[in-house]
């Protein structure tokens, strides 16, 4: 093919077929060409008044071009608002629905007339996400015509689609035509696009016991799932009124996740026998219908109200931590010019995390940069502050900055200007906890414990939180309080991927309580759990050392030293990690003995 009978056009291409066309073909042929020849009547002459081109009407499908994306979209819309009323008399099994989808990219356009390209193989995958009567755009498209065409956009997410090696992010467009509930029609003028954070639903949990009298347990293990869930400030929680207006029914996942303008849903059943019930709860992904995650519980029924806590905790504590996985996954696959403030906190928070499990000086630094970047474009970014926060403490506790200083002032800036904006921001107390605890000039002890429990007593659901609180007890000396705490949340959120915090904490307790053996137990479950954070091998080695096994002290230690020099550096110096000088002797001495600079004579006395 020479150059000179073809160009490149940048345009918006429409592409259409029809739902369930052979189904149709096979009940009646002639009712079936017959509703195809008027459709096609009506593409036509839309696609014409909206100055658009009819490329192909091969089959079933159609192909057209417009010069702009809102005439595209006004087109589709007036399409499916046209076929909707020609068909309204039409039983819904006969009737013929049309998807559509609509991309603005660079076309190659031949003398012809014929088009070729991504750009035309894009509209045809979004016409596949497209509902029978609905309308799909691509992220062009909808930035192209947000606020000049009255419509909504429910943002699809990235979609990975057949033939294309990027992700394409998709909207579905409100179309009075879809296949929606009554409901939905009726509050259509209701903005429901997903928000930016994470968005849940829980459905009223269904009885299969086949006792009316336990509908009070099972409302109540719904409703308190919502009220727990809302405390975590990093998602959008739809109001009991609203899902419990499912109850009774077995909706549709992906329908009420329209519906409810939510990412997740979370639905559930339980049932009684005897004395024991089982509890059974899945998370979906309502845009895909993918299954997150599922579990069941099973409890003896002694205090019902007890074990409705139990439940709720554990179901809480459980898909907390999933949704918060998915949204970083869903983050890293977008291109990086294109994120939001929200994305870019998201990525930041990330690798805040990542950061501290590997041990990662580079990672760290990247977050403090993702998360600056963030705020720059939103300052009130309550996720951006947090990640910058968190990030600059580890700067400051394993001292991997030549200004510790500066990273303190700007973490606890950070911190303080999210509790600011949001008193009930559970993480941002728990953040500055950690930072006022390890300030560089000196240690603010009584201020750490106060921002720690009043996390923990703002969201004690939050790994996050009991975690903080349970170290902060280990280090003031509160022993017996801290391992509590840490067991908890052991049982809590084991799956959950900070876990090795925790097993680090509850280690470091048994140390410090002479349970030697539990600590060498639970700070291998840690390195398991994320070999590259070194403070779990630094706490193994000092437990041996209570054990007497000085060879795989010595070991241990010199994980820990490879993983966190600096961190051992100040802590073989005694520099201030307990407040009890009992503590601070032992885990001095222990220490020094696994790095071989100290006879292993002298920890017989503090055994």
């Amino acid at each position: 093919m020479s150059g000179t009978d073809q160009r490149r056009r940048l345009m918006a291409i429409l592409a259409a077929d029809v739902a369930g066309y052979s189904r149709l073909m096979a009940a009646d042929e002639s009712a079936t060409v017959t509703a195809l020849d008027a459709a096609r009547t009506i593409f036509g002459t839309q696609i014409g008044s909206n100055q658009g081109r009819v490329i192909d009407m091969a089959g079933d499908s159609v192909l057209s071009v417009f010069e702009l994306a809102t005439s595209a979209v006004t087109a589709a819309l007036a399409i499916q608002q046209d076929l909707n009323v020609a068909s309204n008399d039409v039983p819904d099994e006969r009737r013929m629905r049309f998807r559509i989808g609509i991309h603005l990219g660079e076309i190659i356009e031949k003398a012809d007339g014929s088009v070729y390209g991504d750009g035309v193989n894009i509209a045809a995958r979004l016409e596949g996400l497209a509902e029978p009567g609905g309308v799909t755009v691509s992220d062009s498209v909808r930035n192209a015509v947000k606020g000049n065409v009255d419509t909504g956009f429910e943002d699809l997410g990235e979609q990975t689609v057949k033939n294309i090696a990027e992700p394409v992010r998709a909207y579905r467009l409100r179309t009075a035509g879809a296949d929606e509930s009554k409901a939905k029609r009726s509050v259509a003028d209701i903005d429901l696009s997903l928000p930016e954070k994470p968005s849940i639903a829980v459905l009223p949990f269904t009885n299969m016991s086949g006792d009316p009298e336990q509908e009070y347990f099972t409302d109540g293990v719904s409703e308190d799932i919502i009220t727990e869930l809302s405390r975590f400030k990093s998602l959008f929680v739809i109001a009991r009124n609203s899902t419990f207006s499912y109850k009774g029914r077995s909706p549709d996942i992906r329908q009420v996740g329209r519906e409810l303008g939510v990412r997740y849903v979370l639905e559930g059943s339980i049932r009684k026998a005897s004395s024991r019930i089982r509890v059974t709860a899945q998370l979906i992904d309502s845009l895909t219908g993918n299954h997150i995650w599922a579990e069941k519980y099973d409890r003896e029924l002694e205090d019902i109200f007890a074990v409705q806590e139990e439940v709720t905790r554990a179901i809480v504590s459980a898909i907390a931590p999933q949704i918060d996985t998915a949204e970083r996954e869903k983050s890293r696959r977008r291109r990086p010019e294109s994120l939001s403030a929200y994305e870019i906190a998201v990525r930041a928070n990330a690798n805040a995390s990542e950061a501290m499990i590997k041990s990662d000086r580079a990672l760290r630094e990247q977050a403090v940069r993702e998360a600056r970047d963030a705020l720059t474009i939103d300052p009130r970014s309550s996720l951006a502050l947090n990640s910058l926060a968190f990030a600059q403490f580890q700067h400051v506790f394993f001292r991997t900055t030549p200004d510790l200083k500066a990273a303190f002032e700007e973490g606890l800036a950070a911190a303080t200007k999210a509790i600011e904006i949001d008193p009930s921001d559970s993480m941002a107390h728990t953040t500055k906890a950690f930072l006022v605890q390890f300030d560089p000039d000196t240690p603010r002890w009584d201020e750490a414990l106060t921002s720690a429990r009043r996390a923990y007593e703002l969201n004690p659901n939050s790994l996050s939180a009991l975690n903080a609180l349970g170290n902060l007890e280990v280090l003031a000396g509160n022993h017996n309080r801290a391992a509590e705490l840490l067991r908890a949340a052991l049982r809590m959120s084991p799956r959950d991927a900070l876990i090795c915090y925790v097993y680090s904490n509850v280690a470091l307790a048994s140390c410090l309580t002479g349970e030697y053996a539990n600590g060498v137990e639970y700070a291998r479950q840690g390195i398991s759990a994320a070999p590259g954070y070194g403070i779990n091998h630094a706490v193994l080695a000092m437990n041996y050392v209570g054990l007497g096994e000085i060879d795989k002290a010595r070991a241990a230690f010199d994980v820990a030293q490879r993983l966190s020099p600096s961190w051992i550096e100040q802590r073989l110096r005694g520099a201030g990690l307990f407040r009890n000088p009992v503590d601070m002797q032992r885990g001095t001495t222990f220490l020094r003995i696994a790095a071989g600079l100290v006879d292993p004579s002298e920890a017989n006395a503090l055994r």
